[in-house]
């Protein structure tokens, strides 16, 4: 009788010790600053944080290439380029690669050196940043520091606003 009331007690303190740990902080708060990304791009080539420019703000965007709202926000990027000619845009989707190359062909994506656009192939993206809306975009200064998360589309005056504040 003992050992059984031994073995209950001992049970539910593991319990409420798994349930008080709730759910857990998303990487992109615990690691805010540009994660060690790996995307597959349009000619099968990996792109990674490390190819990325030092020094300049960056813009990553996680998209789904039949979503209106990241076409709609792909159109307002692209139609303020020259604001953002100084940011280094990251485009990442998750779908097949046909896909992908549609949206980067309609969206004329291919005349702006600052845009790399890729594959999400290891499904690292919407984990990290916990991503529950289309178009996800994460604001890093130019040290790579997060400056702000947004999920749905976002004015361009409101992003550009996120970089100018730093």
């Amino acid at each position: 009788m003992k050992f059984s009331l031994f073995v209950i007690s001992i049970l539910l303190v593991t319990g409420s010790l798994a349930s008080a740990q709730g759910p857990q902080e998303a990487g992109y708060l615990r690691f805010p600053t540009v994660p060690p990304f790996t995307v597959v791009t349009l000619d099968s080539t990996n792109f990674t944080k490390d190819q990325l420019k030092r020094n300049t703000p960056t813009l990553i965007m996680y998209f789904n290439p039949e979503c209106e709202h990241c076409k709609h926000q792909a159109d307002s990027i692209v139609a303020n380029m020259e604001q953002f000619k100084k940011v280094q845009i990251l485009m990442a989707s998750y779908a097949q690669p046909e896909e992908i190359s549609t949206f980067y062909n309609d969206h004329n994506l291919k005349l702006y050196p600052n845009i790399h656009v890729g594959r999400d192939t290891k499904y690292f993206f919407q984990p990290f940043y916990k991503i529950l809306n289309l178009p996800f975009l994460a604001l890093y200064d130019k040290k790579g520091k997060l400056l702000t998360t947004f999920e749905g589309t976002t004015p361009v005056a409101k992003l550009l606003e996120a970089f100018n504040k730093n």
